[in-house]
Order: structure tokens, then C-alpha cells, then sequence
């Protein structure tokens, strides 16, 4: 706010005159509208992060119905894969139990299904969702049994960040 006198009065009266009873006051609007501008920045980067962040969760959470498993799987930041029709989910849960494709199956039988993808599909990827307190000799004994059997594409699932 600037305050003053007015140039109209104060050229018309005399100097000697002036008993200050003439006071304007004007706004300055220039600060105000940085402040706003500055806060509809902010406003549009949060919403841009925030509709990003959702779109992530809601990937993951399809991610999750389709391989029908719900595993705690630990963070990394690793590139994303996407499971095709030529993929084979190995759920790997903290008890030691083993899921293909969200199926239930014994350890012994594990072998079979690799025997049959490969078969079937000489580049089928086998991607291992290990649960973060899984023990980590198991992953490596599936990721074995996956390559004695003929299938080199393996990746490990994380949490993204």
C-alpha cells in the first residue's frame, strides 16, 4: 500500500499551505499476484504427483488380482516387466509355501511345471514374487530349478518406489 499525497491537490495548493489532510492511499495488487501465481504452481504439481502416485497403486493392485497372490514383496527400483501370456508367476510366501500362477503346489512338483512351460514355450519368463521374509535360499533353489529346466528369463518382483 502506498500512501501520499495527491498529485492534482498538491500541484494546486500552495506549499505553505499543506496541512496533510490529503492522504491517498493506492493498493499495489504485483505481490499479491505472485503469491497466487506461485500457489497455483504448487497446486498443479501436487496434483500432478498425486494422479501419478494412484495410477501406480492401481497398477500394483492389478498387478496383485492377476497373479491372485497377495505377497509382501520387498522395495526396489528396478525396471517394471510386464507379465505376458508366456509367463510364469512363482509365488514364493514368507511360510515356505509355493504358488505357479496362483495355484497352489507342492516343491516336488515344481519341476514339471517348468519341464511343461519350456515345452511349450522355449522363452517363457518366470517371475519370482518372493514375500520380503521369505527365506532367501528358497528364491535361489526356485531360480535353480528354473534354469536346470531350460528357462533363462527370470526376474524378481519388487514394490516400486
Amino acid at each position: 500500500m502506498a500512501l501520499g499525497t495527491q498529485p492534482e491537490a498538491a500541484d494546486a495548493r500552495d506549499p505553505a499551505e499543506d496541512d496533510g489532510s490529503s492522504i491517498f492511499a493506492e493498493i499495489n495488487i504485483t505481490p499479491l499476484t505472485d503469491v497466487i501465481l506461485v500457489l497455483l504452481i504448487i497446486v498443479m504439481l501436487y496434483a500432478s504427483a498425486a494422479t501419478k502416485e494412484s495410477q501406480r497403486r492401481e497398477e500394483r493392485a492389478v498387478s496383485a488380482q492377476r497373479s491372485g497372490l497377495k505377497v509382501n514383496l520387498p522395495d526396489g527400483a528396478a525396471k517394471d516387466i510386464e507379465p505376458g501370456a508366456n509367463s510364469l508367476v512363482v509365488g514364493i510366501m514368507a511360510n515356505g509355501e509355493l504358488y505357479v500362477n496362483g495355484q497352489k503346489i507342492a516343491e516336488g512338483d515344481l519341476d514339471g511345471v517348468f519341464q511343461k512351460n519350456y515345452a511349450k514355450d522355449k522363452e517363457t519368463q518366470v517371475v519370482i514374487k518372493a514375500d520380503g521374509d521369505a527365506a532367501h535360499r528358497r528364491v535361489v533353489g526356485v531360480m535353480e530349478k528354473a534354469k536346470a529346466n531350460g528357462l533363462r528369463r527370470i526376474a524378481i518382483a519388487t514394490k516400486g518406489q
